[in-house]
């Protein structure tokens, strides 16, 4: 199909082939009750408006981001962009409601419509114009963290939940303290991160700051410190790893803050429009999938000789966020491809590591060898230099284009078969085990 050159059009032919989709699917058992006949007739029928929307956002993408964000005159956080899609341009990302039906559903008992939003935002973020935009949006502070600074600006210390924050002789230390789950991450604990991570860049006594794992409780580690064990995986089989609000804001959102700042008017000065601080990881344990992409944007990255990284997507079925655009340029495609495609753990003591560890120091030496590192990027031509090392490595504009195709192909890989079928089988082990 041909989407028609004026937007108007185009977006009422958006809405024709939703409507059209939405009464096949209606017609429809729910998804896990469907017959191998009925799940072909769906996805048949969600592939022909996928067609329509993937065109649209090809030809008009720009121009509708224009119109959601009143001529970039309004910074839209990725949930906000999505509501002002739903109420201005209909059948283009699902509603309201049928999102709130397909999050109350077991990862393998969806529709999978955040396929759609995958095709919003990829569309969005191919435009230089509007993908910027977008970014720079994202790098704002968010509210929670504006309505929490003046307490933090007072005590010095705040318990998030997910993450601890402390500002100690003029460093932030972020320790994250999900001992129920070895700091796995979950929407919960991104939510948590992206507040910190603001707390520590717009507090102005803090001048560094350090990033580590809490003690954990599980048997196999009580007492231990872990640093990540990536995405929570239960928590994706359940069906509570949502695209927008995990995937695509832990990217954009504070990971990009931690390499780039928080974005702000009262930055200080025509010639900083961004409050950028220096970037310390302490590494107990290990720092598996999006632990390990997390190192990749840090200044300084210490681990115990005991720890390893990992980065185990592909065994998982998804894509390890930006891990593939900054895995390569720092360790070389050879060691990228044996880690992302073949699941090679990358041990602190072996030699590779040193391709993406700075220091290896025995684990009760970590804390001091952490604070020595702290002290060291006080230099006051440390953020100069930090801020054209990023430019130079990772341009704004090659993180726009890699992110969005990441926004689709992740959407993709959640709702892939391999996928489902692992959800299948660690839902009959839960049973079992229960």
């Amino acid at each position: 199909m041909t989407v028609p050159a004026d937007l108007a059009s185009a977006a009422r032919a958006v809405a024709d082939a939703a409507d059209r989709t939405d009464a096949v699917l209606a017609s429809l058992p729910r998804p896990a009750e469907r017959s191998a006949h009925q799940v072909a007739d769906a996805a048949e029928a969600k592939n022909k408006a996928r067609v329509v929307r993937s065109r649209f956002m090809q030809a008009h993408g720009e121009a509708v981001y224009h119109q959601l964000t009143d001529e970039r005159t309004s910074a839209l956080r990725l949930p906000e962009l999505i509501a002002a899609a739903q109420h201005r341009f209909p059948g283009l990302v699902p509603a309201a409601e049928q999102m709130a039906a397909e999050n109350g559903r077991p990862q393998s008992h969806k529709e999978g419509l955040e396929i759609d939003q995958g095709i919003f935002f990829r569309g969005i973020l191919r435009s230089p114009a509007s993908g910027t935009h977008l970014i720079e949006s994202m790098a704002l502070p968010t509210r929670r963290a504006l309505d929490l600074l003046p307490e933090f600006e007072r005590t010095g210390t705040l318990d998030l939940g997910s993450v601890r924050v402390e500002r100690r002789d003029g460093a932030a230390h972020l320790t994250m303290v999900r001992d129920d789950c070895l700091n796995a991450e979950d929407n919960r604990q991104v939510e948590d991160m992206e507040t910190a991570v603001d707390l520590a860049l717009l507090d102005p006594a803090v001048r560094v700051c350090l990033l580590r794992g809490g003690e954990m409780t599980h048997p196999r580690y009580r007492g231990r410190r872990v640093f990540s064990a990536g995405i929570n995986l239960k928590s994706l089989h359940a069906g509570e790893i949502s695209l927008v609000d995990f995937l695509l804001r832990r990217e954009i959102g504070y990971i990009n803050k931690m390499l780039r700042g928080v974005r702000t008017e009262h930055a200080g000065s025509w010639h900083t429009p961004a409050i950028e601080k220096p970037w310390v990881a302490a590494v107990d344990t290990f720092a598996i999938g999006g632990g390990a992409q997390l190192l990749m944007v840090f200044d300084r990255v210490i681990a115990a000789a005991d720890s390893y990284l990992s980065l185990p997507a592909a065994q998982e079925g998804i894509v390890p966020g930006a891990g593939n655009l900054r895995l390569g340029p720092l360790a070389g495609g050879r060691v990228s491809r044996q880690v992302v495609l073949w699941g090679r753990r990358v041990h602190a003591s072996e030699p590779d590591a040193r391709l993406l560890i700075d220091e290896v120091v025995e684990p009760d030496r970590l804390g001091d060898a952490a604070e020595r590192a702290l002290t060291r990027f006080e230099s006051p031509a440390v953020l100069a230099n930090r801020r054209m090392l990023i430019l130079a490595e990772e341009p704004v504009d090659r993180f726009r284009a890699y992110m969005a195709e990441f926004a689709l192909q992740q959407a993709l890989r959640l709702y892939s078969e391999d996928v489902i079928a692992k959800v299948g089988r660690f839902t009959a082990a839960s049973a079992v085990a229960a």
